[in-house]
């Protein structure tokens, strides 16, 4: 392949060396009027556990080398175990906070229950990193490839299993496609990446994707592989492998421009942010829960496989001592400051001023006295 993931581990490096100059949005400008750009010293100490998404593995450690620049005592571990795993883990108490490529369900939700949280005080759920699905690919001589839905979706069900078949062909006139087996490669954990994807096919090629979305595969054909970094590693180390990985995780793999309309639009932050803008919140959920219900099928130019993933907390915890240090992070990863070390580190969308508003309202939600 073209490109390890050494790049991807060197901006994270970056980011974490960074002094940042702004303070946590917790924190409060010294006393007496100073006009000095300082920022106050902080009171936040402790140790801060989250586990879910591998998508957000880069931005959480971006967020997290930022956070605990500015509260140097405290300590920020998160666990890429997977969406499934992460919710699980926070809906037992083992964590403090989870990440998710999908919201919590309104079922789920109601049968509960959250045991780190205080009985009735609800979760939040924030859509607080963007990106786009990238669907990768490893083919010699071959560094893009346009494909509309219904030929996404076939090679994922098995139905086109040659490079050169005329579906791919005809929408890729003068690329020399060989004869060679398709390996399509999918995430054989829970996980919510498979739920975006799968949920852009179902919706955009419901005659050829008949399954519903769903964090399980549903299928047995190609190749399985755990975690994000499992795919990537399986579609690197094959040959005429396809599979879908966050966008942050695509660097030196073929990639393929999804058609929208009459136009071919290639993955981008920007186009990514465009769908989420676009898309309404989901019906009957509570202030703080900012679940987003995404249109794969848009109308304008924007990338519709798109992930977003959630940062997922207690409006109230039975753990007093970990809500300020939740809240503190949370309004980190929001602000602009945060936004932007992850789209350095990741290639995620920032949110948008508007986004930013309702989630920080959600984030006050939390109890901390």
């Amino acid at each position: 392949m073209k490109i390890s993931r050494i790049a991807q581990l060197g901006a994270v490096a970056a980011v974490a060396a960074l002094t940042l100059t702004a303070c946590a949005a917790n924190e409060t400008a010294p006393a007496g009027g100073d006009s000095s750009d300082a920022p106050a010293e902080s009171s936040l100490s402790g140790e801060l556990v989250g586990s879910g998404a591998s998508s957000q593995e880069v931005a959480v450690q971006a967020w997290s080398a930022g956070f605990q620049g500015a509260n140097p005592d405290v300590t920020v571990s998160y666990d890429p175990s997977g969406s499934g795993a992460g919710r699980d883990s926070f809906q037992a108490g083992a964590v403090a906070f989870a990440g998710s490529d999908r919201a919590f369900t309104a079922d789920e939700i109601a049968e509960g229950p959250f045991d780190g949280c205080v009985e009735g005080s609800g979760i939040i759920e924030l859509p607080s990193y963007i990106s786009p699905i990238a669907v990768i690919f490893n083919l010699d001589g071959v560094d893009e490839l346009n494909m509309d839905a219904a030929t996404i979706a076939g090679i994922f069900a098995g139905t086109i299993t040659n490079w050169n078949d005329p579906a791919i062909a005809a929408l890729n006139e003068g690329v020399e496609l060989p004869d060679q087996q398709i390996t399509p490669v999918h995430r054989a954990d829970d996980s919510g990446t498979t739920e975006n994807f799968t949920d852009y096919l179902y919706q955009a090629a419901p005659d050829v994707w008949t399954y519903e979305p769903d964090g399980v595969w549903p299928l047995s054909s190609g190749e399985a592989a755990q975690g994000t970094s499992g795919v990537v590693a399986a579609v690197e180390g094959g040959v005429g492998t396809i599979g879908y990985a966050d966008a942050s995780r695509a660097e030196g793999f073929g990639q393929v421009a999804v058609q929208v309309g009459e136009e071919f639009v290639a993955f981008s932050p920007e186009a990514a942010a465009a769908i989420v803008d676009a898309s309404p919140r989901e019906e009957g959920r509570t202030d703080g829960d900012l679940a987003i219900a995404l249109d794969r099928t848009p109308d304008e130019a924007a990338y519709p496989i798109v992930l977003v993933s959630y940062m997922i907390a207690c409006e109230e915890y039975v753990d007093a001592a970990q809500a300020p240090l939740v809240k503190g992070f949370l309004e980190y990863v929001i602000s602009p400051e945060g936004q932007d070390a992850a789209a350095e580190a990741a290639g995620s969308a920032p949110v948008s001023d508007t986004q930013r508003e309702n989630m920080q309202a959600a984030i006050d939600l939390i109890v901390t006295e």
